[in-house]
């Protein structure tokens, strides 16, 4: 048996150097000692579950990420995507397997133009925090392909970073360049996933896995799904088609069936990180749940609220036999 999960770490960054002067945008402990204690944290979860290969997200370098797997017990491969956001958090990958044919991905496939992400014009052509795809080889002579993403948030950020308006039109406005980002995001995931999937996926194993910013019937997660039906709980599920060889399936239904969710928002729980997985891999699936409800409250006005909690989403993790 073989556990695959996906984690946003929640600004898991190193102390700022030395003199550097403080910066309320940028990602950064306040000190060795809240750096110290956020590691020994996130490691004691990820011991706790015990993955094998692990997506996480909102980490501030590939050095914060050797410092948690130097906490793990046993050998780890790590790597981190060479994309941050302008915060400094990026997507990486921790795993007991090495990574084989590491793949960035940040511009946005052919043929989709820039999208608009401010009052005064300003395009991107690029996602906002870079994908990230490894190989790994769970057995020998078996290649899993996965696939590690943070669509942008739908916690809304106005002019002068603030977090909060009373102009309606404006808070109207950046919702929908928030949104235009996250669907062309997921377009160029889907892409991604094409690419691994090569049109084969009754066979080859794929996975995308990360915090998609949306619950599993948004507009934006259902791009990532590729032809339409047959999704988890439907009428069509049992039944193959034309389709399954570049669909993929939420593991969502199966999480929020027992109850879970990954993160709370407004005092409400939600589920708005996703494991994704290709037709091959539904038959060796085995189970799927949300790691821990001890989780904080979001708020939309202070994302970045202190709390006592490890991060402020929970680790999503399945079990395969590979």
């Amino acid at each position: 048996m073989s556990i695959i999960g996906t984690w946003n770490l929640e600004n898991f960054c190193r102390p700022l150097p030395p003199g550097s002067p403080p910066s309320p945008t940028r990602c950064a402990a306040a000190d060795d000692a809240a750096y110290e204690a956020k590691v020994e944290a996130l490691a004691g979860v990820i011991n706790e579950i015990g993955p094998d290969l692990l997506g996480v997200q909102e980490v501030g370098s590939q050095e914060a990420l050797d410092d948690l797997v130097a906490k793990l017990p046993g050998t780890w491969h790590a790597t981190v995507s060479d994309h941050p956001d302008a915060r400094g958090i990026r997507v990486g990958v921790i795993s007991r397997w090495p990574l084989l044919d590491i793949q960035q991905r940040i511009n946005f496939p052919g043929h989709l133009g820039p999208v608009q992400v401010e009052d005064d014009g300003t395009t991107i052509a690029e996602m906002g925090r870079g994908g990230l795809a490894v190989r790994v080889e769970p057995a020998p002579g078996k290649s899993l392909r996965v696939a590690v993403c943070h669509l942008k948030s739908k916690l809304l950020t106005f002019p002068g970073n603030q977090h909060s308006t009373h102009d309606e039109g404006l808070r109207a406005r950046y919702a929908a360049y928030a949104l235009f980002r996250r669907g062309a995001e997921a377009v160029t995931m889907r892409a991604l996933a094409d690419e691994l999937l090569q049109g084969d996926g009754t066979h080859r194993d794929v996975i995308v896995l990360g915090d998609f910013n949306d619950d599993w019937q948004a507009a934006t997660t259902q791009i990532l799904y590729g032809p339409p039906g047959s999704q988890i709980g439907t009428g069509g599920f049992d039944h193959p088609d034309q389709g399954d060889a570049e669909r993929l399936w939420n593991l969502a239904p199966r999480i929020l069936k027992e109850g879970g969710y990954s993160r709370i928002f407004e005092g409400q729980p939600e589920l708005i990180d996703h494991i994704i997985i290709s037709h091959s891999l539904l038959t060796k699936l085995q189970e799927v749940h949300t790691a821990t409800n001890k989780l904080p409250t979001v708020t939309g006005t202070q994302p970045a609220a202190p709390h006592d909690k490890p991060s402020d989403h929970s680790p999503v993790v399945a079990t395969f036999n590979f």
